[in-house]
């Protein structure tokens, strides 16, 4: 299973929190998600499907999950 993550500046590097139209579907983004990324503006967040209604299309609403503040950085371990 892939998991999708997105970026602020993949999302326009929106200021306000609100309901917002991309090239997945809508995207829901909180105060909170907009606090992270202006603490961490390189943070990834994971990105989460859900249906507001039973019959809806799967996958057309979306919210941001778990972040990653260092999304480019290497693993902290090595392996031998």
């Amino acid at each position: 299973m892939a998991v999708n993550k997105i970026t602020w500046d993949r999302v326009g590097r929106v200021t306000e929190p609100g309901r917002y139209m991309y090239t997945f579907g809508w995207l829901t983004i909180t105060a909170g998600d907009l606090e992270i990324w202006k603490q961490y503006p390189n943070a990834a967040f994971t990105l989460l499907a859900h249906n507001v209604e039973p019959n809806a299309f799967v996958g057309e609403e979306f919210h941001l999950g778990a972040f990653d503040i260092t999304p480019e950085a290497p693993p902290p371990y090595t392996t031998h």
